[in-house]
């Protein structure tokens, strides 16, 4: 049974979005019976990114270190901190991204799948705005992501939930500039962890041209833009 719960959000000058995505993370956190601790991660902030966090509630974490690996494992390191009197294997991490929006029942039914037995949960995004990107981008995006039905073979931070005891089984979110959800969720298969794949918990999130971490969502929409155009066949992912 999860006792207590903690959202970790990174952040690199996101003083524009950031207030978005916490009014969504806090009416998410309103729904849990459980206490949870939402943490930013200002990282080399030279706008009021910190401010807007401390304005909302969130407690805040200041790092210089331009790494979206680096700040989400010192978000966790400081959600583990505040959860230290609760046994990790009760405690349940979710993250997400500065610029997306969670859905109200996103840790409802993160919580929900744990309470079933899954140590991970893997959601997928929705972009809700494609303003700066041709209209092909956008039917590229349909094809290739929304494909799957049920199961998908994605791994997004920005919709991203586990277990503290499992996350420090494994050693937790590598240091690296991106790709560190990745990483963190091919650990975690290593070791034999159960991880849910679900399409039942989408977030909307930016489709911004300039990226915050290099080869990450930003960047595989610039690919789309210079990509065939296909209609690939699903492939289903075990849960």
């Amino acid at each position: 049974m999860i006792k207590a719960s903690g959202v970790v959000i990174p952040a690199h000058n996101e003083q524009d979005l950031l207030l978005s995505c916490l009014t969504a993370v806090q009416q998410a956190a309103s729904q849990l019976a459980v206490p949870v601790h939402v943490v930013v991660v200002a990282d080399a902030c030279t706008d009021r990114t910190a401010e807007v966090a401390r304005s909302q509630g969130a407690d805040v974490v200041e790092v210089s270190t331009r790494c979206v690996g680096a700040a989400r494992r010192a978000g966790v390191r400081q959600v583990l901190r505040g959860t230290c009197h609760v046994d990790p294997a009760t405690v349940w991490i979710a993250t997400t991204d500065a610029d997306t929006r969670v859905p109200a029942w996103w840790l409802c039914r993160q919580l929900r799948f744990a309470s079933q037995g899954w140590k991970g949960v893997l959601g997928t995004v929705t972009v809700g705005d494609w303003a700066d990107h041709p209209s092909r981008v956008q039917r590229l995006f349909v094809q290739r992501y929304r494909a799957w039905q049920v199961h998908h073979p994605h791994v997004h931070g920005a919709n991203l939930g586990f277990a503290a005891d499992a996350y420090l089984a494994v050693g937790g979110f590598r240091p690296l500039p991106t790709a560190e959800d990745h990483a963190l969720v091919d650990d975690l298969l290593a070791a034999g962890i159960p991880l849910l794949r679900t399409t039942q918990i989408p977030v909307v999130t930016s489709a911004r041209s300039h990226a915050r971490a290099p080869r990450g969502f930003a960047s595989l929409l610039t690919t789309l833009a210079t990509a065939e155009e296909t209609s690939p066949e699903p492939q289903e992912e075990p849960a």
